[in-house]
């Protein structure tokens, strides 16, 4: 054989285990892919594993169960403790059992069973005016005011069917049982400055108007304003609010990931969950998008610092995704939205 088709053939047969070799995770999100593809690249930049990323608008449950034991997903990533606790009542997940993980992540904020881990916190609080609500009084503040009489035709909200604001209502609802939050949302809607609608920035938006003066949103969206990203006009929204975060307890949603029923790649799945709860990781959740980290000790955007400490309600994120289906239920029966 000549010299030149010997080192070719050599050349090929040593490529061929390298590249079949090569470590890869297939990963199925719905989050924006702003977001998550720094992390995406310095997890491959750290470990030599591709990340192979489809970006799911919605129906991600749907399209694990239709692909069944065929599917490549590795990992599901999504928004909200409901799509977690979808991903697990429909058995589309499996267990996980990682000292790193559970470290990392406080007990209340991942499954017992580790089926599903939260990755980023996102505080619902309320937002009221700096002009027309005094320091003090939005100090003393709590969820249950959005029904006293004193803010009559004061309140705006998002739809009451947004699953922000579902799972929020689901934790009322475990507080105080179901006959109190059907009273709270009859309460609640007799003081709406407007028809329960648009986004959380709205709500800001309204209240510099001076349409209402108070309202319940996001904190991550007064980073998102605040830091000029939606333009100067959203960076005045945000600074004509307070954000208040009750110190009973404030309610809290999550971001977080399953490990795939048929994942392929499972120990580089559990490898990406662990990578995603270190401190780099975690910081990326807190800059890219003003977030707050699960991991205790990982640091707080300076802007998400200003809010004040965040004292987590006690309910458990697993008993608020039981609920929400009743919890939307009465959002209907008592109008709403309407």
């Amino acid at each position: 054989m000549p010299v030149r088709r010997l080192l070719g053939a050599l050349a090929l047969a040593l490529a061929l285990p390298a590249a079949a070799s090569a470590a890869e995770l297939n990963l199925y999100t719905t989050r924006e892919p702003g977001l998550i593809r720094p992390l995406l690249e310095r997890f491959t930049q750290e470990t030599g594993t591709r990340v192979n990323t489809v970006f799911v608008q919605g129906g991600l449950a749907e399209r694990l169960a239709s692909e069944g034991e065929r599917s490549p997903a590795d990992i599901a990533m999504v928004v909200d403790i409901g799509n977690l606790m979808e991903l697990v009542d429909r058995n589309l997940s499996q267990p996980v059992r990682s000292p790193v993980l559970e470290e990392a992540i406080p007990p209340g904020l991942r499954d017992a069973d580790g089926r599903w881990f939260a990755l980023s916190a996102r505080a619902r609080a309320l937002y009221v005016s700096r002009e027309r609500v005094s320091e003090a009084d939005a100090a003393k503040l709590r969820y249950e005011d959005l029904a006293d009489p004193r803010f009559k035709g004061k309140v705006c909200i998002r739809s009451g069917q947004h699953p922000y604001n579902t799972a929020f209502f689901s934790g009322l609802m475990v507080k105080h049982g179901e006959p109190w939050l059907r009273d709270y949302l009859t309460a609640v809607k007799g003081n709406l400055a407007r028809r329960a609608a648009g986004g959380d920035r709205e709500v800001a938006r309204d209240i510099m108007a001076g349409l209402c003066d108070i309202g319940l949103a996001n904190t991550y969206y007064v980073g998102l304003m605040l830091s000029g990203r939606g333009g100067d006009e959203q960076r005045g929204w945000g600074q004509a609010i307070r954000v208040v975060l009750p110190r009973d307890g404030a309610a809290v949603n999550v971001s977080g990931a399953v490990v795939a029923r048929h994942a392929p790649n499972r120990a580089e799945a559990v490898r990406f969950l662990e990578f995603l709860v270190s401190p780099e990781a975690q910081g990326v959740y807190a800059e890219a998008n003003f977030e707050n980290p699960v991991r205790p000790d990982a640091p707080l955007n300076p802007l998400v610092a200003g809010f004040g400490p965040l004292k987590v309600d006690s309910v458990s994120l697993t008993e608020i995704a039981a609920r929400r289906a009743q919890a939307s239920r009465i959002v209907d029966e008592v109008g709403f939205d309407r």
